[in-house]
């Protein structure tokens, strides 16, 4: 271990929840590396005050959760493309001239974790089916238009919020009713749940998969439970599955590098412990 003690942290309102301190934390103890990285409970009335305290703090950045994704944008010096396109930040960099780096690594977080998952998945092999039109369905529309999926169909319970987002993000994104939602699968390559719905203590998801090709990828953004009933269905129709927590695990990849200096891996022993840490 070097003498300096690296610091990094995350940042919401609440913060109990977040799962980041976990796998940062066993990165951190893995790789041998002297660092902390410690959960910060920020409101919305302190967080221009608490980002621009970064350094004074010896923090080398922070992790962003909700509610402050889209706030930290307008409060970062500098952010990248993929950050300004999904309209939020998850990574804050403080960088050598104490201006602040914001990125959203969601989007790689998602991909990364369906190419780890199923490494023969392409978003190029057909259209794709996204169910959800908030934060986390922004990210994941960016990263299939940007991986090359030819259409991308949206669907939300409130059609309008699905409509204004695919006119703000351009492309092949097709928007239908929330009742049309099984209609649409029968030449799908990839089925994504990007909403709460089958999360523990929410609504279950209800879609019929019957006319979806056992060929196309099931995927569902909620991790708690690991296996939710959209999974089940599909891995009992025959159609490959991944969860969502590896998608936590792989965003949180370019923060721990940026801040520590080593590329971190996903790998089996990381996963069974965030799941050992996970409220049941």
């Amino acid at each position: 271990m070097s003498g300096t003690i690296l610091k990094a942290g995350v940042i919401g309102w609440p913060i109990d929840h977040s799962l980041s301190p976990h796998l940062h934390r066993f990165w951190l103890k893995s790789y041998n590396i002297n660092g902390t990285y410690e959960p910060f409970a920020v409101n919305l009335e302190n967080l221009k005050e608490f980002f621009h305290g970064l350094a004074d703090q010896g923090l080398r950045g922070v992790n962003v959760t909700i509610p402050h994704k889209e706030t930290t944008l307008a409060i970062v010096d500098h952010a990248d493309e993929q950050a300004r396109k999904i309209g939020a930040v998850n990574t804050v960099v403080v960088q050598e001239d104490g201006t602040l780096h914001g990125s959203n690594t969601d989007g790689f977080g998602f991909l990364e974790n369906l190419h780890d998952q199923q490494t023969q998945w392409q978003a190029s092999d057909g259209p794709a089916v996204v169910l959800g039109a908030g934060g986390a369905a922004r990210a994941i529309l960016v990263a299939l238009q940007s991986a090359g999926a030819p259409v991308i169909r949206l669907f939300n319970q409130t059609k309008s919020r699905a409509e204004d987002l695919a006119a703000e993000l351009g492309g092949t994104i097709q928007v239908d009713i929330w009742e049309n939602r099984a209609e649409v699968l029968a030449d799908a390559a990839t089925l994504v749940n990007a909403t709460s719905l089958g999360m523990q203590g929410q609504p279950v998801l209800e879609i019929d998969l019957g006319k979806l090709p056992n060929t196309a990828l099931v995927t569902d953004i909620v991790y708690t439970p690991l296996e939710t009933d959209l999974l089940k269905n599909a891995k009992a129709c025959g159609n490959p599955t991944v969860d969502g927590l590896g998608m936590l695990l792989q965003q949180a990849r370019p923060g721990f590098a940026a801040w520590y200096g080593v590329e971190p891996e996903v790998t089996d022993d990381l996963r069974n412990y965030v799941v050992s840490r996970m409220v049941s």
